[in-house]
């Protein structure tokens, strides 16, 4: 009767635990998200995407795979590497900057595609509109009305001598044309002569610095591009190096030397990003998602740069500065 009795026990905990024991064998969900960059991103750019997906529990190894494709500061790969991600059934790609976003849009018409740091998505064909991108795109936005001519005006602030500023753009860019024509218009209305510096290659950006500064231009305005921000050491070294005061729209060239940043911040954006991703990925369709506008711009300022450069900046910008790098 003893024996019946345990037998009888053993069988009813065994059957309570199975679904228990079933329940917790069951594997986890990996969301598949693939990044597709313009250039090679930064650590701290993949460091931001890897933390903001981390902020909304996806944790690589765990529940997370991330795929990362990026070019070598050509755009002509940007085909191939979206089309690869799109074939590998990811979940979502993850575009850094407008080129990468048009390559991804174009490889797959279904595959949820999340942008950031894109000047025009409107104009570019990326969304139909702000408020109802459409299709299966949405994202995030540096875009800000006169940003460029801003920064132009702020450059003269800064070196109220200037006579003829370097524009400083990437053609292969789609935003670029747009961003020339304002920051030209803005120079021209302030008296000051605009001198378009073209690169499209990563080895002719120091050459092209030199060959603006042999014109005789004494400013440096750096139009937002992915390649850019790759190489911005580069970029501050040589204008410091060629005694041209230089404003950027990202922080990170100012924190490797540059003069002066004002623009959006990435690191927000990337974390806005990362924010929609995750409702995506939990069923919301990007069609119904707006585009997300900056709503602050943010100013940096290397008070180095200017000492290395003889140059005093106004109590005024300095008062407004987000950052003001010793």
């Amino acid at each position: 009767m003893i024996d019946r009795r345990r037998l009888i026990c053993t069988l009813a905990v065994c059957l309570l635990a199975s679904p228990i024991t079933t329940f917790a064998q069951q594997p986890t969900k990996v969301a598949r998200i693939g990044f597709l960059g313009s250039s090679a991103p930064p650590p701290e750019l993949l460091g931001a995407v890897r933390g903001g997906l981390r902020q909304r529990g996806y944790v690589e190894g765990s529940n997370l795979a991330l795929e990362v494709r990026w070019t070598e500061g050509s755009f002509d790969a940007l085909p191939a590497l979206a089309n690869e991600l799109a074939r590998s059934r990811v979940d979502l790609i993850l575009a850094w900057a407008t080129p990468a976003a048009l390559a991804a849009k174009r490889a797959t018409p279904s595959i949820p595609i999340v942008f950031f740091a894109v000047s025009d998505p409107v104009g570019s064909g990326l969304v139909a509109s702000f408020a109802r991108p459409g299709g299966n795109v949405t994202g995030v936005t540096n875009i800000a009305k006169d940003l460029t001519a801003r920064q132009v005006q702020m450059l003269l602030q800064i070196a109220p001598g200037l006579r003829r500023v370097a524009i400083m753009g990437n053609p292969t860019n789609p935003s670029a044309d747009a961003q020339r024509a304002e920051a030209d218009a803005a120079a021209r209305a302030l008296g000051v002569t605009p001198l378009v510096v073209s690169v499209r290659d990563l080895d002719r950006i120091v050459p092209a610095l030199a060959d603006a500064a042999g014109q005789g231009a004494d400013g440096l305005v750096v139009l937002p591009d992915p390649t850019f921000l790759t190489r911005r050491r580069e970029i501050a070294d040589t204008a410091l190096e060629r005694r041209l005061p230089s404003i950027y729209a990202r922080r990170e060239a100012v924190q490797a030397g540059g003069l002066v940043a004002y623009g959006a911040s990435l690191s927000d954006q990337i974390g806005r990003a990362t924010a929609y991703a995750d409702r995506i990925l939990k069923g919301a369709r990007p069609a119904e998602l707006p585009v997300e506008q900056p709503t602050k711009l943010e100013l940096v300022i290397n008070l180095k740069t200017a000492k290395a450069l003889s140059l005093t900046i106004p109590q005024s910008l300095l008062l407004q500065a987000d950052e003001v790098i010793q």
